[in-house]
């Protein structure tokens, strides 16, 4: 189900499009167009689950009487039962297929780094660190990107202890250099990165290729120094690249 900016012609993510499809049914007169065009003037562009998250029924509803829509269409239960729809309660996306992953052997890609994604489901870089039912792993290189393994933490029980089940899933990526996650709390984190992996939190869920492409970019320019040791720089090219204090460069947010 595609639905498209009237403007920039842009393809939404698919999840966002069922979203918005199924809020401009609950409108009944609505269409998707006119309920695009009133998501765009309401939340700007792109539109994405963190703008759409922070959207208030009073500025839809306004957005939607300046593009025409009589307020007698606009009545408190369609706008609730939109909103709701539109930040993804109640919709559930058909399940995706778990991608393959590339062969790969040790020394493949030079100068790549390795990079566990949390996932809850096809290839996209979805999950939390301590519920996700897999971790995509990826070899990244400046050039060149592979999915080289998917990894399933085992199963835990009611005995199950926390600390053990993080420390079982950090243990599980033992070899990466990087976790990307939505969340991972402060304990699980400390785990993570005594087993020599730097976690990276994320503002938002996004397709895992968008973040490896993003990481691309910075091994090729300004990985910190710490990353260029991983990547196997000798230390005097890595005393070139910038120290990474501030914000991580690693990270992922959304743009105003």
């Amino acid at each position: 189900m595609a639905v498209q900016s009237p403007d920039s012609q842009a393809r939404l993510p698919a999840h966002l499009a069922l979203r918005i499809a199924l809020a401009a049914r609950a409108l009944k007169d609505i269409g998707p167009a006119c309920l695009l065009q009133a998501l765009i003037a309401a939340v700007g562009e792109p539109i994405t689950e963190a703008r759409l998250a922070k959207l208030r029924a009073s500025r839809l509803r306004s957005r939607l009487q300046q593009a025409g829509v009589a307020p007698s269409a606009l009545g408190e239960r369609p706008i609730q039962q939109a909103m709701g729809l539109l930040k993804g309660r109640g919709v559930n996306m058909p399940e995706e297929p778990l991608p393959s992953p590339q062969p790969y052997r040790e020394g493949d890609l030079p100068g790549s780094v390795r990079v566990a994604c949390a996932s809850n489901g096809g290839e996209r870089l979805d999950g939390i660190f301590s519920n996700c039912p897999r971790f995509l792993i990826y070899q990244v290189s400046p050039h060149e990107c592979r999915l080289i393994d998917l990894r399933e933490p085992p199963a835990s029980d009611g005995a199950d202890q926390r600390m053990e089940r993080h420390a079982q899933r950090a243990d599980l990526l033992h070899d990466c250099q990087l976790l990307y996650t939505l969340s991972i709390g402060g304990p699980a984190a400390a785990k993570v990165v005594r087993a020599g992996i730097h976690p990276v939190r994320l503002s938002r869920a996004m397709p895992a290729r968008e973040m490896a492409s993003r990481l691309q970019r910075i091994l090729a320019t300004t990985p910190p120094p710490w990353l260029a040791k991983a990547m196997g720089a000798e230390p005097a090219q890595r005393a070139r690249f910038p120290s990474g204090q501030g914000t991580d460069p690693l990270s992922v947010r959304n743009k105003p």
